[in-house]
């Protein structure tokens, strides 16, 4: 089954075969948790059933069957599909189940090596997350994404294409997933939600709050965290709101970095409504968003950056998220943007 944000993307790749232009390296680009592998997935079962709507004979099952969560053949550096003819790469697992940060130039050989041998039917691979690749192992891809052999389809997932060489792009041509804020959406999250009896949320809050990423949604209603992020947001409105809450930050000791992420989505969330001159599911963010100074949001986000940033030092972060916090206490009125970090 189509995900409902994955039918405009799948509708370009099923042009592309139905025309007989899809090119032997495919890039599919997006968010994390934006579902790159289940579209991929989607792909190669219209590639290789008779059936476009099939998910029940046995070939699409078992291509259903890889989870990119899991180690899909223990912790070899090629990990093969339940379909014979499809090779995955991806970062590697080490014997104490912590995943490496990089792929390295030789599953990149090893990768290409598989891609190489004779093959009856169309041979696949793919290669998750390519912006995870170091120098070295980019390099080393490029020669097979020139001159693939014939029957070969190469899928590259990636999370940010900016960290890909302009190299690895001109030879890929891209499908991305854009957000997902639509209606149809929202019905499909409200019928999961409702399944696991999370009935009191609001589905487009839960949209912008993870800046439409429907399965991030899941993943974060999942635990009690994000009962947690919306106690945080309705304070975070509320100093905006009304400043002398300012003095009411209890709940914030011991949680400033996960304040500040929260108060970074907020911010973000109110660039977007205020640049596509909107009205979002917080009706609290609707109303300061109207009284801020667009470059004032700019910068304020700016400045969160760079105190999640230096959260990672030995700064003082209680001292950093208060003086945010007065900023954002008065952002409705400032007249001039303060300086709240000192530059390094």
């Amino acid at each position: 089954m189509i995900l409902p944000w994955h039918k405009k993307p799948f509708a370009k790749l099923k042009q592309m075969i139905d025309q007989n232009h899809l090119p032997h390296a495919l890039l599919i680009t997006g968010s994390e948790q934006m579902g790159k592998f289940e579209l991929m997935q989607q792909l190669v079962k219209t590639l290789l059933c008779e059936e476009e709507t099939c998910d029940q004979c046995v070939l699409c099952r078992a291509i259903s069957k890889d989870n990119p969560k899991q180690a899909l053949d223990d912790s070899v550096l090629i990990r093969r599909s339940h379909y014979p003819n499809m090779v995955y790469c991806r970062t590697e697992v080490n014997d104490k189940g912590v995943e490496s940060k990089n792929i390295r130039i030789d599953q990149i050989r090893a990768f290409c090596e598989a891609l190489n041998k004779t093959a009856d039917n169309l041979q696949i691979g793919v290669l998750f997350y390519a912006d995870q690749m170091n120098i070295s192992a980019a390099n080393s891809l490029l020669k097979t994404l020139e001159e693939p052999r014939e029957n070969t389809l190469i899928i590259l997932l990636a999370h940010d294409p900016k960290n890909l060489p302009a190299t690895i792009l001109s030879r890929c041509q891209s499908v991305h997933i854009p957000p997902a804020y639509d209606q149809e959406t929202e019905a499909w999250l409200a019928q999961r939600i409702g399944e696991a009896q999370h009935t009191d949320f609001d589905v487009t809050q839960l949209l912008e709050h993870t800046h439409g990423v429907p399965f991030k949604v899941l993943s974060e209603l999942s635990g009690d965290g994000f009962i947690h992020y919306q106690h945080w947001q309705n304070q975070l409105l509320d100093i905006a709101a009304h400043p002398l809450m300012i003095n009411q930050l209890e709940d914030f000791e011991g949680n400033e970095v996960a304040v500040l992420n929260c108060l970074q989505n907020l911010v973000i969330e109110g660039i977007r409504l205020k640049t596509l001159n909107h009205e979002g599911g917080l009706i609290e963010l609707n109303k300061v968003v109207k009284g801020i100074d667009s470059d004032f949001l700019f910068k304020l986000l700016s400045d969160i950056y760079h105190a999640l940033g230096l959260s990672k030092t030995n700064v003082n972060i209680k001292l950093l998220l208060d003086n945010i916090l007065i900023v954002w206490s008065h952002i409705t009125h400032l007249k001039r943007y303060p300086q709240i970090i000192n530059p390094i």
